[in-house]
């Protein structure tokens, strides 16, 4: 599938992603792509992010291909069952955030993001996930992607794919996107 006949819809975690973002620097290049918002970019809340998940694959025109990094993985996850699959053509997952760790829930009262899904998306979809990412652990993402049914990629020591890590363009990242849309 070429970009241009798909909208991309990007599904940023917590805080949103930076201009300097690779999300937000995809988003600029990308003329079908746009952003998920939400109400509290500060608060995810598993209800109010999916709901506009839902809202925003159902406004889409064209077959959606999900971008999701961080806590907006969980948001796609936690939606899959409720997401017309006939306008999904897939789902590029980054860095997964565990939020069934205890912290999370004491930062976060109510999030709503744990248990997290453990079946088939529905849809085609690759996680990309670090051996050093402090939000999760390499293992757990890739049984994670097992249970979701989507492929699976380990991208080395990258920490939690953001600008701190070094991921702001992002060209290896961009290079698995095309190759993953290609695979559509």
């Amino acid at each position: 599938m070429k970009i241009k006949d798909s909208e991309i819809l990007i599904i940023p975690g917590l805080g949103n992603s930076s201009a300097f973002h690779w999300q937000s620097r995809w988003a600029a290049k990308m003329s079908t792509a746009r952003r998920v918002e939400q109400d509290n970019w500060d608060k995810p809340e598993r209800e109010a992010w999916t709901a506009r998940l839902i809202e925003a694959v159902e406004a889409a025109e064209k077959p959606a291909i999900l971008v999701a990094h961080s806590v907006g993985v969980l948001t796609v996850v936690h939606a899959a069952p409720e997401l017309n699959k006939d306008k999904i053509a897939g789902a590029f997952l980054v860095g997964a955030s565990d939020w069934e760790r205890d912290e999370l829930e004491e930062k976060f009262p109510g999030h709503g993001f744990a248990p997290v899904p453990r079946k088939p998306l529905g849809f085609p979809g690759l996680m990309l996930a670090s051996s050093n990412d402090e939000t999760c652990s390499l293992e757990k993402a890739e049984h994670w992607a097992r249970d979701w049914a989507i492929r699976f990629g380990d991208a080395g020591e990258a920490g939690h794919f953001t600008e701190a890590s070094g991921h702001g363009p992002w060209p290896e990242g961009l290079m698995a996107f095309a190759k993953f849309t290609q695979s559509l």
